[in-house]
């Protein structure tokens, strides 16, 4: 930007950019008084002065020029003939002899002669008539000298000139030919007389042809449509970050809406910087020129009387200032209606935003058909714009789910897909995704036609945050320390003590209008999240804050008591919730303790882990944590007993489900005497139901330990008091007696298990009993398939993806016992998927479906049982639930693993 700001545009005789160029439909004013006729010889030409400094604005005086001559006008300039006379008399005389004064402004004030006071530069404006009118061209950007920066001041209250700024030389040449030819029109008008109303007209206004068809907001125009449709939202805002598509949804808006309106008029404001000019560039567009005898929004009510007028204002973040005179503009004009695009809201009356969120992505997690992922507007972009960049590419079987990941990745920001997608010319989407750890060095374009704050994400952030306040850009710099979704609590606890975070939620409202942070209701809680480029930005920009290490140290504080506070919510009816709300901070939480790990912190963070063992349980994240504590162990430092007890303890937990891992008895037996000499009864009890399952697990089994080892925790009043572990104790105990040879003690201990875990409302409970008394039915020849779908419902509810695949292996035994080899391949293959996806496995204690396989396999159903598996490993999931649950009940139960994306 200029390093001062330009005058508003008080006498809008300039026309707009090249691109859009108004009509003639509109009303010329003049407020000098009506004089005779003035006659000709065809050798007068009207003659037009063209005031700016020599040097610095040679190639802009060139153009000037030449596009003075292309409208057969005769320029007047300094350099065009050498007079024997003193620069001063010679100006004088120039002037006096012309008809128009355009002033082209730069940097520099000019030389100032000896013995005077003022340049040359603002002599010849000082001297150019008060009647004579003036066309003012302001080149950005700027480092104005200061006495440039006091005239520009003073020519601010001259209500007989216009401003215009410009960037180019053949801008200029742009701007110039358009306001003289707009120039004579109005003369030629105001001869005949004072105001003469413009002729009716249907549209006239001028939209930018759209350059690719749009993708993904069918539902979002259908709203926009209808809002627009009526007269009681008469100003619309489209509200979202950089990049979203907020300028393509509104062209198309009103490309679409057009009929019903008398004219669609499209003002582009991405280079206006100043309020003060933001009527003058509505004017210029509807072709209304102010001659200062009225106020401009006064003017463009008479011009526009009668009128329905659809006026669609691009790119007004930077000017926010001006929405009260949008407002006025609704008194003024009656019969307009304002479409307005911002990565702010206007914050005014009679506003009604409409948030722009990114084009729907792939969910579905298992790979895709090409069909089925082209059905994603994120997808079809991609392939849309990769096409553009390499008409050899396509989307295939081979490349499918690395594009599906690439658009997950980008979380569906159309300008980061397009720019992604331009670099397939180089890339190949395996090879982009690799990439995509860093995002901002990939999304970059050179295409000359779009505008320099888009050519990168980066460029695009950035215009955002320069936009902000000092507050608020200090506390998008801090939030730079959140990896993921965050909680205005977390947010207090890494700005605790700033001075610029005394009005904390005001600070955080400013981000949410200005499009850098999202917010969404979770469960009563409102959470903050940033797309990934504006994430990566504040990351990048939050490494540089000198403090930064203390503010991890808050963070990961934070998200060690939000564990704390959660421990034991994770158990009854609370589960669901406490679940959500921990996987809501989930990146963080994991974030927090990656950092505690990394400063030494290892007791803290043992603690963690082992307050949210079923968190971690549950939701599938056991090998990540298992590292952690394999880390901490391996630290070389000295650990607490405690500390080092939960990490043998969880290590060996874990283990139990991964094939490859080494199973051994004696970590968790470490474990067990750890805790009890630390006096910590529970853990000493958990630990001893994960020796107990090493006892099963390992070759050759011993039943006879592992069955001690569990009583001796179901003897403990830590476990006894605790119903959600008993629970589980149960079923461990239960299935060391199926081992046993003893099925009926078996099933009385899952059934104890069972009704604890509904007593007290604990669906992952209820889930593991379930699925044990389901394969004890099996076993003994009584399928009943009802039992493993509603293990299978509870573990949808609770985004239990292990729980997901006992499940669809206990239906696929059921399936395969009733004789219905084609569903039971179904299921299985499905199940085989999730194992692939989890990295977890069957306990090796557990095996409980391969018996019913070999089973199948040694018939002459095989080849039908293995093809139907290739193809459930491949099926969508929601075929896969149909299959499973039947089409209602996979419908109640939604899509629990799809996160909703936030407003």
């Amino acid at each position: 930007m200029d390093g001062d700001p330009l005058p508003p545009d008080n006498g809008g005789m300039a026309a707009s950019s090249r691109d859009h160029q108004q009509d003639a439909d509109g009303v010329a004013v003049d407020d000098r008084p009506s004089a005779g006729p003035v006659i000709r010889t065809p050798d007068q030409r009207l003659r037009i002065f063209v005031s700016s400094t020599l040097k610095e604005l040679e190639p802009e005086r060139r153009a000037a020029r030449a596009a003075i001559e292309r409208l057969r006008l005769a320029p007047v300039m300094f350099e065009l003939g050498a007079r024997p006379h003193p620069p001063r008399q010679l100006y004088r005389a120039y002037l006096e002899q012309s008809d128009v004064f355009v002033g082209v402004y730069w940097q520099e004030y000019g030389w100032v002669a000896p013995g005077e006071e003022i340049s040359g530069l603002e002599d010849e404006y000082r001297l150019a008539p008060r009647e004579m009118p003036k066309l003012i061209y302001v080149k950005q950007p700027a480092e104005r000298s200061p006495r440039l920066t006091e005239l520009m001041n003073r020519i601010r209250g001259d209500d007989t000139a216009s401003y215009t700024p410009f960037s180019t030389p053949d801008q200029l040449a742009e701007l110039v030919t358009a306001d003289l030819a707009t120039l004579l029109a109005e003369r030629f008008d105001a001869s005949r007389a004072r105001v003469v109303p413009p002729p009716a007209t249907a549209g006239g206004g001028r939209l930018p042809a759209p350059y690719s068809p749009v993708l993904g907001r069918e539902r979002d125009l259908a709203t926009l449509l209808g809002w627009l449709s009526g007269e009681a939202r008469r100003l619309v805002t489209l509200v979202g970050p950089g990049g979203i598509g907020k300028s393509r949804l509104a062209i198309e808006v009103a490309h679409r809406a057009g009929p019903a309106f008398d004219r669609v008029t499209f003002v582009p404001l991405a280079q206006v910087r100043d309020p003060g000019e933001v009527l003058g560039a509505i004017a210029r567009e509807l072709g209304v020129r102010h001659t200062g005898d009225a106020p401009l929004s006064e003017q463009l009510g008479i011009a526009r009387a009668g009128r329905r007028d659809l006026i669609v204002l691009d790119n007004f973040e930077q000017i926010v200032d001006a929405a009260p005179d949008v407002v006025s503009l609704l008194t003024d004009l009656p019969g307009a209606t304002f479409l307005v695009t911002s990565r702010v809201r206007l914050r005014v009356r009679g506003e009604q935003v409409f948030d722009v969120e990114p084009l729907d992505v792939p969910t579905e997690p298992s790979p895709p058909s090409v069909r089925a992922l082209l059905e994603s507007p994120a997808v079809q972009l991609f392939r849309d714009r990769a096409r553009a960049a390499d008409p050899r590419f396509d989307v295939t079987d081979e490349n499918a789910e690395d594009v599906a990941r690439i658009c997950r990745a980008l979380e569906g920001v159309p300008l980061a897909i397009e720019l992604a997608a331009a670099r397939i010319r180089v890339l190949t989407p395996a090879a982009m995704l690799g990439r995509l750890d860093r995002v901002l060095p990939l999304l970059v374009t050179a295409a000359r036609d779009v505008p320099e704050r888009q050519r990168t994400i980066e460029a695009t952030v950035g215009w955002s945050i320069d936009l902000l306040s000092a507050d608020a850009r200090a506390l998008f710099d801090r939030l730079g320390v959140f990896a993921g979704d965050f909680s205005l609590d977390a947010v207090e606890a890494v700005t605790a003590g700033e001075p610029w975070a005394a009005d904390l939620l005001g600070t955080m409202l400013e981000l949410v209008d200005g499009s850098l942070v999202r917010q969404r209701d979770h469960l009563g809680v409102p959470l903050f999240s940033m797309l990934v480029p504006v994430r990566e930005m504040a990351t990048a920009r939050f490494a540089l804050d000198p403090g930064a290490a203390a503010v991890r140290r808050a963070h990961a504080e934070y998200y060690v008591r939000l564990a704390a506070e959660t421990e034991l919510r994770l158990r009854g009816a609370t589960q669901p919730a406490a679940l959500d709300r921990l996987e809501a901070e989930r990146d963080d939480l994991r974030a927090g303790c990656r950092h505690l790990i990394a400063i030494g912190e290892a007791d803290i963070v043992a603690d963690v882990v082992w307050r949210l063992f079923l968190y971690w349980w549950i939701r599938g994240l056991l090998p990540e944590v298992k590292a952690w504590m394999e880390a901490v162990l391996d630290s070389g430092r000295e650990l607490s007993p405690r500390t080092r007890a939960i990490a043998m303890a969880f290590s060996s937990w874990v283990v139990l489900w991964q094939p490859d891992g080494e199973i051994r008895r004696e970590p968790p037996e470490e474990a067990v005497a750890l805790f009890h000499a630390v006096g910590d009864e529970f853990g000493e009890g958990l630990a001893l139901a994960i020796a107990s399952l090493s006892c099963m697990s390992v070759t050759p089994r011993d039943l006879d330990r592992a069955e001690a080892r569990l009583r001796s925790a179901l003897e403990l009043a830590a476990v006894r008091s605790d119903p959600t572990f008993l629970s589980l104790f149960e079923s461990v105990l239960g299935r060391i007696l199926r081992l046993r040879g003893e099925p009926a003690r078996a099933v009385e201990c899952f059934d104890r298990a069972r009704h604890l875990a509904e007593h007290t409302g604990d669906q992952f409970a209820e889930r593991v009993a379930l699925i044990q008394i389901g394969w004890s039915r099996l076993a003994d020849g009584k399928p009943q398939p009802e039992l493993f779908a509603r293990a299978l419902d509870r573990s949808l509810r609770l985004h239990n993806e292990d729980g997901d695949a006992y499940a669809l292996e206990g239906l696929a035994g059921c399936a395969a016992a009733a004789g219905d080899i084609e569903r039971a391949g179904f299921l299985l293959g499905a199940a085989e998927a999730l194992r692939a996806r989890t990295g977890l496995r069957e306990q090796r204690s557990y095996v409980t479906y391969q018996s019913f396989v070999e089973a199948v396999l040694a018939t002459d159903r095989a080849a039908e049982f293995e093809a139907s598996r290739v193809v459930g490993r491949r099926m969508p999931r929601d075929a896969v639930l149909e299959i499973a649950l039947g089409t209602e009940s996979a419908a109640a139960v939604g899509s629990p693993h799809q996160e909703h994306p936030p407003s």
